[in-house]
């Protein structure tokens, strides 16, 4: 079996996951060697196959070195979800997954304000506010980085659950367009989404 040839279990992630490694370019090594070789074809042939296994060999070696970093691990989300003791879920896609574990890490310690502002950020790829109540025992988080609700938010929520002090409520706060801020736009163009599209453009 060739390198990339579902040797770690690309299959299993489905078609619509990254590439599991990188795009494997044939070495020649031809140019290496004296020009009076170059004229043989059967010398020709041995370094066209010797430059792909080459190729193969350096592929692999960037493929690994990526899983040893959250942003560019694919099959070896695995190891760091294992590591963190988290759920291995391959149906969920690698991005998903990689803010799990994001968020994973730095949930770690003792819970924080900016603690909780980063956990929400990890999962909503934007600017959070977290506004807390002491008197009432709870906190709200503001997405304010992005329009309407985010994806993952059962998750995060989980997430949030694990690390907020036990005796502390929360809730989520979303934004969303309002007529004042959509002056940009011509009513033909908005006419075309509905208004559910258009709190978030």
């Amino acid at each position: 079996m060739g390198y990339g040839q579902n040797l770690y279990g690309e299959s299993s992630y489905g078609s619509s996951q990254e590439s599991t490694h990188d795009e494997i370019i044939e070495v020649d090594l031809m140019k290496y060697l004296p020009t009076y070789w170059h004229e043989i074809e059967q010398m020709k042939v041995l370094q066209e196959i010797l430059g792909m296994n080459l190729a193969e060999v350096i592929a692999f070696k960037q493929d690994l070195f990526n899983q040893m970093f959250i942003e560019t691990a694919t099959w070896g989300l695995s190891r760091w979800e294992k590591i963190l003791g988290l759920p291995t879920e391959i149906e969920k896609n690698y991005e998903f997954r990689r803010e799990r574990i994001k968020s994973k890490i730095r949930g770690s310690g003792t819970t924080t304000k900016q603690m909780i502002v980063n956990l929400a950020s990890a999962f909503s790829n934007g600017e959070v506010e977290v506004i807390e109540y002491p008197n009432e025992y709870r906190f709200v988080v503001k997405f304010v980085g992005i329009k309407g609700v985010p994806a993952n938010m059962k998750d995060l929520t989980s997430a949030i659950e694990e690390v907020k002090p036990a005796h502390l409520a929360f809730t989520f706060e979303y934004t969303y367009n309002y007529w004042n801020n959509l002056k940009a736009y011509t009513w033909s163009a908005l006419s075309i989404h509905t208004w559910d599209k258009v709190k978030v453009i």
